[in-house]
Formats: structure tokens, C-alpha cells, sequence
């Protein structure tokens, strides 16, 4: 099926599906405050309302669904919504973003339910930094839980790491050490002004370029993987053939071939990542419109769509975080943790 455009030509393609706001840590690049304003429960989209949505997306040429949070394991049942999504012929990918605190109960439910790949987030492997970074103690069922992946035969495991400088830009070389032991591949990510990164500061990004030469002097030579698809990461290889990515959302933007779209766990749809607004679909669903009222009204929403948020806020001349604490309590749809990453 032939993917509908937007105002750029950019494809509806993948969709990051968010089954819940709640997360079981605290991460400085996330969620630095507090407390937190939470989604209420009655709001939150049924498996039945994601399935819905998900069959309209897929009609309209959406064949990637990567199920994320605030932490995705959190939501009660998911291994029966991902054994229904599995089931979606039109579904070429079917991938979960997580944290891993929890994921040596659930490593083996997912992969027979049928989820095909998971990525990690692990942005230390010093447990006194992942206390600094989570605000919890949690490295170690994080390890546990990557290893649980492995033994599960999960293929094509990936790990997340977001990069901060002074807190855990010393480790890129350590981190890259671990992945290839680990058989994954890891990506490196510029710290974002995205969400609930209230703390953000232009100082603290370490830029593609720092992360590149950094690597190099530690692990030698380095090549550019050529690009085969419109990932957000860009693939590098090492001599020995290991290879990473870097996201680098910050200093490279790239709005132009964009294919991602959020639907929050309440069903509110985001076209970018750094949208203030979304479209209501909980609205439609519960409204009990038909199928092709919400087919019409999604299309219309992508065609019109003509986000470059990254490349605006890259041309900024005194970028700040998106949003202040107090606006985010107001508006929660704004957190990353709501929106999904």
C-alpha cells in the first residue's frame, strides 16, 4: 500500500503507540521534578479502542508500530495487545521501547506473544550514575532484564542511551564495549529539549560530532553506514566490524524524512514530537463514529501536516526548554512520558 503523504511528502508510516503515562523512574532528561500531573485512568484507550485505531492507521500505509510509554510494561495485560497487534498482517515491525526494569518477568510473554524487536534504555553502567540519572537503584534489573531479552532470541536488540555532558559522557566507549558483548547495538542520543526536560541546557548536549570524535580516539577508525531507510539514527562501524548510531535530534535535525507519529495512551495523535496540540481520536472512538469517518479525519490531519519542530528549535537564537514546570502541569500532554518517545 502506498503511504499517505503530508505537505512535504513524508509518509505515514510509523506509528509509536503509547499504552500508558505512568513510569516506574525518574530521569533527569524526562522527568526531573517532583510530581507529576497523571492521565486519568477513565481516559486511557481500552486494548479493544488501540486495536481500532491501529487497523485505521494500518489503512492508511502505517506498517511500523513501536508500543511505548511513560514504561509500556506497566500496563497490565500487554503481552494479549501485542499478541493482537502480531496478528495485523499489514504489520511489518512490531517493536517495544522500555526501560528494562521490568523486563525479565515479561521478556519471554513478549516474544511468544509475537514482538519482534526490543530496545533498552541504558544510559550508564555505573550504578551510582544511574542513581544520579533514575532516582532509583535500579542498574542492575536493568542488566538482568537486557540479558532476559537475549535469552528470549529476541534479534536486532537495540539500547538507547541519552548523552549528557559531565554526567555520563565519559562512558561512550565502555557503553559500545558492553553492546557488542551483549549482541546489541547501541545508540548514543543527543540530550533533547523535548517534554519534560525542564533542566535542559544547550551546554549539557554532547553533539554528534563531539560523540564521534570521542569514540574515535578511544576505538579507532570510524565509517558512515550508508543510510537504507528513514531511521532516525545514523549507523556507524567500527574496525572490527561493531557498529552504533548516534541520534542526533539537536544539532542535525531531520524533519525531512520524518515518517513517525505519536499517539498518546488516552488517544490524543501527535504529528511531531514537539507539537503543542493533537488530535482528539478518544473523542471519535467513544463518540462512535465509523471506521471511515476516523480514516477521513486522520487522513486530513497527515496531509495538512507540515511539523518541522526539531529544525525550528534548532534556529532558535536563545533555545530554552520547551516548556516550563508549570505549564506541563497544566498541560501533561506536553511531557514525554505522555506523548511517548
Amino acid at each position: 500500500m502506498t503511504a499517505l503523504p503530508d505537505r512535504f511528502g513524508r509518509p505515514l508510516r510509523n506509528l509509536r503507540l503509547s499504552v500508558t503515562d505512568r513510569c516506574n523512574l525518574r530521569c533527569q532528561y524526562c522527568m526531573p521534578e517532583e510530581e507529576y500531573v497523571w492521565l486519568p485512568k477513565s481516559d486511557v484507550l481500552t486494548f479493544e479502542e488501540i486495536l481500532r485505531l491501529v487497523d485505521v492507521f494500518t489503512s492508511l500505509g502505517v506498517d511500523e508500530v513501536r508500543v511505548t510509554g511513560g514504561e509500556p510494561l506497566l500496563r497490565q495485560g500487554l503481552p494479549a495487545l501485542v499478541r493482537e497487534l502480531a496478528a495485523r498482517p499489514a504489520l511489518r515491525d512490531l517493536a517495544i521501547t522500555t526501560n528494562g526494569v521490568l523486563l525479565r518477568e515479561h521478556a519471554q510473554a513478549l516474544k511468544d506473544a509475537g514482538m519482534k524487536r526490543v530496545t533498552v534504555s541504558l544510559d550508564t553502567l555505573d550504578r551510582e550514575t544511574f542513581r544520579l540519572l533514575s532516582r532509583r537503584d535500579d542498574l542492575p534489573r536493568v542488566l538482568d532484564g537486557i540479558e532476559a531479552a537475549r535469552q528470549a532470541g529476541f534479534a536486532g536488540r537495540k539500547l538507547d542511551t541519552v548523552v549528557i555532558a559531565g554526567v555520563n559522557d565519559g562512558e561512550l566507549p565502555a557503553l559500545v564495549d558492553f553492546a557488542r558483548g551483549v549482541g546489541a547495538e547501541i545508540r548514543f542520543i543527543e540530550y533533547m529539549d523535548v517534554g519534560g526536560a525542564t533542566r535542559w541546557r544547550l551546554d549539557r548536549v554532547v553533539s554528534r560530532a563531539q560523540m564521534l570524535d570521542r569514540l574515535q580516539r578511544a576505538c579507532g577508525p570510524i565509517r558512515a553506514v550508508p543510510r537504507a531507510d528513514s531511521a532516525p539514527a545514523e549507523r556507524f562501524e567500527l574496525g572490527d566490524g561493531t557498529t552504533f548510531g548516534i541520534i542526533a535530534s539537536v544539532t542535525q535535525p531531520f524533519c525531512a524524512t520524518c515518517d513517525r507519529a505519536r499517539l498518546t495512551a488516552d488517544g490524543t495523535w501527535f504529528t511531531c514530537l514537539y507539537a503543542a496540540t493533537g488530535a482528539d481520536l478518544r473523542r471519535l472512538v467513544r463518540g462512535g463514529v465509523d471506521d471511515a469517518t476516523l480514516r477521513t479525519a486522520i487522513a486530513a490531519t497527515w496531509q495538512a501536516r507540515s511539523d518541522r519542530g526539531a529544525e525550528v528549535r534548532a534556529g532558535l537564537p536563545d533555545r530554552a526548554p520547551l516548556a516550563a514546570a508549570a505549564t506541563l502541569r497544566q498541560q501533561p500532554h506536553l511531557e514525554m512520558h505522555t506523548r511517548g518517545g
